[in-house]
């Protein structure tokens, strides 16, 4: 846990606080935090693809409307504005992730860009990576291009697979390529995007890599927000997210993680820098060799994007308002009772392992034509998306058993045509 206190606006602790510290009831969710969604809520189809791309609260629009209206009024002076909440931004996530510094946290507009940032800092020339094949399609996608360039060459670890059910991960696998080879960097995720599987073993993987001299990436897009993330008891040396899902603060609004040993070790210094990465921003001093901030702000980088900071904000609050802890125990009551609901009306769904510990936010449906399925299922009033050849539904807190009950009911007809 981390021991910095939450950042947390009037509204949303207004709205939280009669929750008291009970588990979560739709009872108490309906009348405490759903009017903060009224927006969104006018929207006539039943939303399932929380996983995808969170419900935003009404305050976001105020709070960029904030952010726009100090441009307007301040114009260069709305930079003070502007940097308060990068600070906030980053503090909150250092709560939502077990980080004791905020500095440990850099702003950034997608994990990928995370990712480039840190094989840009290796201090090997070109650093032997180790990754999966469960990796979310832009760190694939940019590790593929490192390997094709000859810039960071990549062992893939492979899934297992089995009839009828997603491709699965396996810590063995990963612990035998770490110990036959000499990595620099391994690259895993927290929980996997496609298939829901959180990874066992993760304190495992990630000292067998250590013993290598290797150091560790975890992608916890899929996990933060969804399952209590303590980033440095896990000992991982950088993690990647961002807003766009569980904390519902749309895109660009994406971090870099960096465990405090490495922040003022001068090996790691990345690539991927400019002005504000500078020891005196403003001072506009050009010495022959770049003096950098202190701790995390030397991996800032050149004149950041403020408005996606104010979009987070409201999301990543009402997160922090509620607790992790409680909003995982109330999903998991939820996905069994959709589960339930859609084996009663006929359809077979599954979690990303048979063990809820072991299983992100979201339900599985084997759909050999997904895609398709997926459109008709949005045509009929609910929305899902599909991957690898599963349809992904995921219920969030202001979902009601209703829906949930209208939703698989309309599933089960669409796909029994």
């Amino acid at each position: 846990m981390s021991s910095l206190a939450p950042i947390i606006g009037e509204r949303i602790r207004s709205a939280a606080e009669p929750l008291g510290s009970a588990d979560l009831t739709e009872a108490g969710l309906q009348s405490c935090i759903a009017p903060l969604f009224s927006r969104v809520r006018r929207r006539t189809e039943i939303y399932l693809a929380n996983h995808s791309l969170g419900r935003p609260l009404d305050l976001l629009a105020e709070d960029v409307r904030e952010a726009l209206d100090a441009w307007y009024a301040d114009m260069d002076g709305a930079w003070d504005v502007w940097m308060k909440e990068m600070t906030t931004f980053r503090h909150n996530i250092a709560c939502l992730i077990g980080l004791h510094r905020a500095d440990a946290v850099v702003p950034k507009t997608s994990a990928g860009q995370g990712l480039r940032a840190v094989l840009n800092a290796l201090p090997t020339e070109k650093p032997r990576v180790i990754a999966t094949r469960g990796e979310f399609d832009s760190i694939d996608f940019i590790l593929k291009t490192y390997d094709m360039r000859g810039r960071a060459p990549v062992r893939w670890v492979e899934a297992r697979t089995e009839p009828d059910r997603p491709p699965k991960i396996d810590a063995d696998l990963i612990l035998d390529a770490i110990r036959s080879e000499s990595p620099d960097l391994v690259v895993i995720s927290h929980i996997y995007y496609a298939t829901g599987q959180r990874l066992d073993r993760i304190e495992e993987i990630i000292g067998a890599a250590h013993a290598k001299g290797a150091l560790v990436l975890l992608d916890a897009f899929h996990s933060a927000g969804v399952i209590p993330v303590e980033f440095e008891k896990l000992d991982a040396d950088f993690a990647i997210g961002g807003s766009y899902k569980y904390t519902r603060g749309g895109p660009g609004a994406a971090w870099l993680a960096i465990h405090p040993r490495h922040l003022d070790n001068p090996r790691l210094c990345t690539l991927d820098t400019g002005w504000f990465a500078k020891r005196d921003t403003f001072g506009f001093e050009r010495p022959d060799i770049p003096q950098f901030a202190d701790g995390g702000d030397a991996w800032l980088e050149a004149t950041p994007a403020p408005l996606p900071l104010f979009q987070a904000r409201s999301g990543l609050q009402l997160v922090l308002a509620i607790g992790v802890e409680r909003l995982r125990k109330y999903s998991l009551a939820q996905l069994e009772t959709l589960s339930r609901l859609l084996n009663n009306s006929g359809v077979a769904s599954y979690r990303g392992d048979p063990d809820p510990r072991l299983a992100g936010a979201f339900l599985l449906i084997p759909n050999r034509a997904a895609p398709r399925a997926c459109g008709e299922i949005k045509g009929a009033g609910v929305n899902v998306d599909a991957r690898l050849g599963h349809l992904r539904l995921c219920p969030d807190v202001v979902t009601t058993n209703e829906e949930m009950t209208r939703a698989s009911a309309i599933i089960a007809k669409v796909l029994a045509r």
